[in-house]
């Protein structure tokens, strides 16, 4: 059984951070609740520095500044692993990223041990430990938590800090380690930025399929259900569904009568929000229409540059020994499609970036797309 000190106090908080910043190594993890939520409600964090395994409780504790503060020190490496829900649970509550970043999952890929690999597997692979996961859905949010849960949070992070050695020591061999390093900066990028709602309308499945004035009414529907989902707290879905929204762009009812017609819609999405809906929609700016949503794979010749370009990164990745979901996964290819035939104007596609450039850059700048 693990040996962990419960926090659940500012004071115990602050004095355990106090012996962290003295650390160059912190494991973390979170454990959260998210069902309706657009948030994520978060239950325990869970903190290792190798001599002190803490299991704090944010329910319990008003003030964890002094915990986020840590988390942006630089001279601490934050070991974690699979981590972007637990960067966007940092992200909203602590308004903060932790880097530098090691995320063992990324680091086994990098090592050659295979993609997304879990954290039991590579417990097991590496230590010879067999993790208990019978509390993996557990909830999170209900006091007081049980011996068992307690005990299977701490594992998450016991294990992590002894597989640390090996993993940095592979990708020193490799010659990887500043790969890693890199890779958490590209995660962590953009994290504290707010939802952009002007833009959040590009989001909409099936978005493409509208024509410049219907898109003018899905703007601001999108817009009005963030602003709604972000007041209270609600996923996206919970306020109305994608289906909906584009429901509405299209058949632009001007009636309550019109509106309760309209088949995409629930029942209690019509009673809730009605009213709302028609008052915005007359919001839309049709003289200053949004451009179309351009679909790159509807255009003539993508299937065929995309098969010739995910050729070529496969082999780079076979070569070099690396996963091809790291370097030619579907976004990857597509990304890079959309900058080179927008005669490569804007950022930099991700593949042409950092580490991924010294393998890729030279290949794929001679093919004939």
């Amino acid at each position: 059984m693990s040996v962990f000190q419960y926090v659940s106090d500012e004071a115990s908080l602050n004095a355990l951070v106090a012996q962290y910043q003295q650390s160059k190594l912190l494991v973390l993890d979170t454990e959260f609740v998210r069902t309706r939520t657009y948030y994520a409600k978060l239950g325990l964090i869970q903190a290792y520095d190798g001599k002190t395994l803490a299991l704090i409780d944010p329910v319990a504790i008003a003030d964890l500044s002094q915990f986020w503060a840590l988390l942006a020190d630089p001279t601490i490496v934050k070991l974690v692993h699979s981590c972007s829900e637990d960067l966007e649970v940092f992200a909203h509550y602590g308004q903060c990223q932790p880097l530098p970043l090691f995320d063992s999952q990324i680091a086994a890929a990098l090592c050659g041990m295979g993609h997304g690999l879990g954290y039991a597997k590579l417990v097991e692979t590496c230590l010879d430990e067999v993790i208990d996961k019978g509390e993996s859905r557990t909830d999170w949010m209900h006091r007081p938590l049980t011996q068992a849960q307690l005990t299977y949070a701490a594992n998450d992070v016991l294990y992590l800090h002894q597989l640390y050695p090996q993993l940095q020591a592979k990708l020193h061999a490799e010659g990887r380690l500043a790969w890693l390093y890199e890779e958490g900066e590209r995660m962590t990028e953009g994290r504290l930025a707010p939802p952009d709602l002007d833009t959040a309308y590009l989001k909409v499945k099936n978005a493409f399929q509208l024509n410049e004035r219907q898109l003018a009414y899905l703007k601001v529907l999108a817009k009005w259900r963030m602003e709604k989902a972000l007041a209270r707290d609600l996923a996206l879905g919970f306020v109305i569904k994608d289906h909906g929204l584009i429901a509405l762009a299209k058949k632009q009812p001007k009636t309550i009568g019109e509106l309760i017609k309209l088949n995409d819609l629930t029942e209690q999405e019509k009673r809730i929000h009605a009213k709302d809906i028609l008052r915005i929609m007359q919001t839309a700016d049709l003289v200053n229409l949004p451009e179309l949503v351009d679909v790159l794979a509807l255009k003539p010749g993508y299937k065929s540059a995309f098969k010739t370009v995910k050729t070529c990164l496969t082999e780079l990745c076979e070569h070099h020994g690396v996963p091809q979901e790291m370097l030619a996964s579907k976004r990857h290819i597509h990304e890079y499609l959309q900058w080179r035939w927008n005669e490569q104007r804007g950022s930099l596609p991700t593949v042409l970036c950092g580490w991924r450039a010294e393998l890729a850059a030279q290949a794929l700048e001679q093919l004939v797309l």
